[in-house]
């Protein structure tokens, strides 16, 4: 049901535009004011799909209106009518953020367009403002330790830039997180963020991977083909365990790094680049440099923000928290009521040794969730937990 509202002084226009709104779709549900100022109030007490507001009316007028909701309900569609044809006055609205201005008396075809195009943007935004809160969701930094603090406190700061930052810290302690929210605070966000596993690759595939290859270049290099960074142009790149990255590789990444461009394995022709690039470890850098497997240059280049993310055993007063929030985030995805964790389970939770992590941490909470009773006790925990 899309829920319209028609503010609109003159009564007898207000019942022609209901009738031929109404009569187009029964899924149309219309409610009327007869002045700006009880439009006003109206939409401050309803989700409104779509509002068409006159604009010269008593008490309040229709620009006025406008500029109202566009400040407190951003996402409604507004569509100006008017019986004054003022091309200014219409150019006026669309700056202020109207979705479309339609003359009086409305052409019946265009203003039954114009709702429906209004009603699909408003679909598209609110579904667009659906995924990103769940992609948002996703990513969260569950706690209030200061380290977690200090390192929110340092992506709010670092995010709007394009500095380089390099994350460090154990398996599993959410290194990807702080990847994450760097890309989703950052002007880039609207651009893609490509994510490479450098571990994971072989090392004789990495520099396809990262900087494609043309046709012929190697066996089974059957046609051109766009790498990591190009896929990521005008957005983020995420080069996680960069540390298991070879030597030749690295030295490409350097390049990149330097002069924002990169050649595709097999071509000497050399294509520009706009990448922001994040790369994370959990290793030594520094002790990989010393023995001879990591490029000094390229760590310098890299981490010119550092970021050390926390083992769980170091931010044990967080875990009441990450607890709760994997506890109701499980139960969401299997469709099971929300179980409850007594004292004496969270703090036998806080003394365990978390060699794996917010990983580990996940993975026994899933298994009490699953496995446990209503209420997780003490010796619930106790069960899953030995080692």
């Amino acid at each position: 049901m899309s829920k319209i509202l028609i503010i609109e002084d003159e009564a007898a226009i207000r019942r022609v535009l209901n009738k031929i709104i109404s009569e187009e779709n029964e899924s149309y549900h219309v409610e009327e004011a007869a002045d700006g100022l009880a439009g006003l109030e109206m939409i401050k007490n309803n989700d409104y799909d779509l509002v068409l507001c006159d604009i010269k009316m008593p008490k309040m007028d229709g620009v006025e209106v406008l500029e109202k909701t566009k400040k407190m309900k951003p996402e409604v569609p507004i569509v100006m009518i008017s019986g004054h044809g003022d091309i200014d006055t219409a150019i006026q609205t669309m700056r202020l953020g109207a979705f479309d201005y339609i003359s009086k008396p409305p052409d019946l075809n265009r203003l039954l367009n114009t709702v429906r195009n209004a009603l699909d943007k408003k679909v598209l935004l609110v579904e667009n403002k659906r995924l990103k809160k769940k992609v948002g969701e996703s990513y969260q930094m569950i706690g209030q330790s200061k380290a977690i603090v200090q390192i929110k406190n340092i992506i709010d700061k670092v995010a709007a830039t394009d500095a380089r930052v390099l994350i460090t810290g154990g398996n599993g302690t959410g290194k990807e997180l702080v990847a994450h929210w760097l890309h989703e605070k950052s002007d880039r966000v609207k651009a893609p963020m490509i994510e490479v596993n450098c571990a994971a690759i072989p090392s004789e595939l990495i520099e396809s991977e990262l900087f494609g290859h043309v046709k012929g270049s190697f066996t089974g290099a059957n046609k051109d083909r766009a790498g990591k960074f190009e896929s990521a142009n005008g957005g983020t790149i995420f080069l996680d365990e960069i540390g298991d990255m070879s030597l030749s590789a690295q030295a490409k990444v350097l390049r990149a790094l330097q002069e924002s461009r990169i050649s595709r394995v097999g071509s000497d022709k050399d294509i520009k680049v706009n990448v922001r690039v994040i790369a994370a470890t959990n290793k030594n850098l520094k002790e990989e440099i010393a023995e001879g497997r990591f490029r000094e240059d390229l760590y310098h280049r890299l981490a010119v923000i550092l970021i050390k993310v926390p083992a769980l055993n170091d931010r044990r007063e967080d875990i009441p928290l990450l607890v709760d929030f994997f506890t109701k985030k499980i139960a969401e995805e299997q469709g099971t009521p929300k179980k409850e964790f007594s004292t004496e389970s969270i703090q036998l939770l806080q003394e365990y040794d978390w060699t794996g992590n917010i990983r580990e941490l996940r993975n026994i909470v899933e298994r009490l969730i699953i496995l446990g009773e209503k209420t997780v006790s003490k010796n619930d925990v106790a069960l899953f937990t030995s080692k």
